[in-house]
């Protein structure tokens, strides 16, 4: 059975000052949580804050980017072995908003891939259309575009060793949420996809739903057979929030 993994991004968002108030909050109560696993991916400047402050606690944390490179004159990046200096367990790549503002291919996420498994994290791999793609009616063709860039280059099992989180880009920040239905139909056509090349990886992977999940729709979201979690983002900049979604998995 896939264990539920809820996993905030904090985007471009914090302050040392916010994140001690964040973390404390989330401590306090995360043994209520009992069925999910709690993860938070923070700005790289903020690192050291959050491997200090959740030491000794079961919730895990990672980064929102990592370069393809290993090191070098490459200013302004993260290598992998950057976020494992500390303790760093997930990274997102392929998120809408690189892909977006920052140009990055599907070859480019599905290396950036490969980039983390070296190193040892887990990769958070977003993938997911935008309104004008699914109201064209191409939702399946994107998703298994996205998701064979990485089958082509690194092979399924190695897929299997990351975890997919399907962002509807029409429901990222603007408030408006794919039903239970839509969001459902979604994650089982990218897990059904994956069987058709190992049943096992399509298994065993853990999809999440990475669309405007909160406090809110999370239960009914997580109820449904294929969702395995969420990749959260404005909800997990509130402690009661964030904890709430990862409740709703008991």
């Amino acid at each position: 059975m896939r264990q539920t993994l809820v996993a905030g991004n904090w985007k471009m968002n914090s302050s040392r000052e916010s994140i001690k108030i964040l973390l404390d909050g989330i401590k306090a109560s995360i043994s209520d949580v009992n069925n999910a696993e709690m993860a938070l991916c923070c700005p790289a400047v903020y690192i050291s804050d959050v491997s200090n402050q959740l030491e000794d606690t079961p919730i895990a944390f990672g980064g929102q980017d990592i370069s393809v490179q290993e090191s070098g004159a490459y200013t302004g990046e993260i290598s992998g072995g950057m976020w494992n200096d500390f303790g760093c367990k997930y990274v997102i790549i392929g998120h809408s908003e690189r892909r977006t503002y920052h140009n990055e291919s599907d070859e480019l996420v599905a290396e950036k891939f490969e980039t983390a498994r070296k190193a040892g994290l887990i990769p958070l791999f977003c993938i997911g259309e935008t309104l004008e793609e699914r109201e064209s009616g191409v939702m399946e063709e994107v998703v298994s575009r996205q998701v064979n860039a990485v089958i082509d280059r690194l092979g399924v099992d190695v897929l299997g060793e990351g975890v997919i989180a399907y962002e509807p880009v029409w429901a990222i920040g603007t408030g408006v949420t794919a039903s239970p239905e839509q969001a459902q139909d979604a994650h089982a056509f990218i897990r059904k996809m994956v069987s058709e090349k190992s049943q096992v990886v399509a298994d065993k992977i853990q999809i999440l739903y990475g669309g405007s999940m909160n406090a809110g729709n999370a239960n009914e979201l997580l109820a449904c057979a294929d969702i395995d979690g969420g990749l959260i983002g404005g909800a997990s900049l509130k402690a009661d929030d964030f904890l709430a979604i990862g409740k709703a998995a008991n």
